[in-house]
């Protein structure tokens, strides 16, 4: 390919907007204000009854953790986001913990593009401000964030410390990050 081309593809890239994206600069400075939309997105999911009506799995069998970082919890997808779309006020995965009582709670959700829409060898989708990591063994592009239970790992962390999963339902997971 010609030089001149790749520049022009390279420009028109850079000027792309997807649904929920901000230009480069105005994310950084409204990394709250962005949260803030997310938990706004995310509110009316606090019950899991509410995310399976408005097209999330209701039933996961496994809450996945990790050996020596914690937990990330119940993935409880909408596959009619499954994009190239990153859409703040529509994440992919909402993150979910069940209490003691049988209750669930939504802690945080994952951004996942699938690597047939995104390419794994172009530079990564980008959301709050974050290039996203690769997942090479689900050939997918992901980003936790963690908007409804704090994680001293921080905001974007993979894993949370604080996240328990039941013995009966824990799958350790391991990430293959190229």
């Amino acid at each position: 390919m010609k030089p001149s081309v790749c520049v022009a593809i390279l420009v028109v890239l850079s000027r792309t907007r997807f649904a929920g994206s901000r230009p480069a600069g105005e994310e950084e400075q409204n990394g709250p204000a962005m949260l803030e939309e997310l938990r706004d997105a995310t509110r009316p999911f606090a019950s899991l009854s509410a995310a399976a009506e408005a097209g999330y799995a209701k039933g996961v069998a496994s809450c996945l953790v990790h050996e020596h970082h914690g937990a990330m919890g119940y993935h409880h997808v909408n596959a009619g986001y499954m994009d190239r779309v990153i859409d703040i006020r529509k994440p992919e995965i909402h993150l979910y913990e069940r209490l003691p009582t049988g209750e669930y709670r939504l802690n945080g959700v994952e951004f996942i593009v699938p690597y047939d829409a995104w390419p794994r060898d172009s530079i990564p989708p980008r959301v709050f401000d974050q290039p996203m990591r690769r997942e090479e063994n689900l050939k997918f592009w992901y980003l936790h964030v963690w908007a409804w239970k704090p994680n001293p790992d921080g905001l974007l962390a993979d894993f949370h410390p604080d996240v328990q999963c039941p013995v009966d339902a824990r799958k350790v997971f391991r990430p293959a990050n190229g």
